[in-house]
């Protein structure tokens, strides 16, 4: 297994569009490994493929609390097929890090997935489970949670990042 390299926000590859997955093999099994390892290792609860320059629709999430089972779900070409409902709550990216702002997001979602074995899946959830679901599609479709902020927040953050990582 290996840590994979997250890319940070502004960077441009963030807002490209990711591929469908076409192949349920070997290879994609390790990625995702990759993927579990680098999520683990940033104390994040959700990793989307693009935010390891890798233009699959592709993301892996855990929101398991601390002493709790592992809930770690690996979501391929996920469609979200209805939106509920709206809430607002904070949300932070390992992409942005150290950064929380408020977002509006859709209270309840229906999403059909596939697991890494090729299986589809159809579940509805809301909450927390949701809020994270609907974050990292979007990473798949090339948008951050910054993008639903106002251009001054935006261009705030865009600053803070280049001083942050000197780009």
């Amino acid at each position: 297994m290996a840590l994979l390299e997250i890319l940070h926000y502004p960077d441009e590859r963030l807002h490209q569009r990711a591929k469908p997955v076409t192949e349920f093999n070997d290879e994609l099994r390790q990625f995702i490994e990759n993927m579990k390892e680098t999520m683990y290792e940033s104390n994040g609860i959700g990793l989307a493929a693009t935010q390891v320059n890798v233009q699959k629709r592709i993301f892996v999430t855990d929101l398991a609390k601390e002493n709790e089972a592992s809930m770690f779900t690996v979501y391929i070409n996920p469609i979200i097929s209805d939106k509920i409902g709206e809430i607002k709550g904070e949300e932070g990216c390992l992409s942005v890090p150290g950064v929380f702002e408020t977002v509006t997001r859709a209270e309840k979602i229906t999403l059909q997935y596939h697991d890494e074995k090729g299986n589809l899946h159809t579940i509805t959830c809301d909450g927390l489970k949701a809020i994270c679901i609907q974050h990292e599609n979007d990473h798949l479709d090339g948008k951050v949670f910054v993008d639903y902020l106002s251009g001054l927040k935006q261009n705030f953050i865009k600053k803070k990042m280049k001083k942050l990582f000197k780009k």
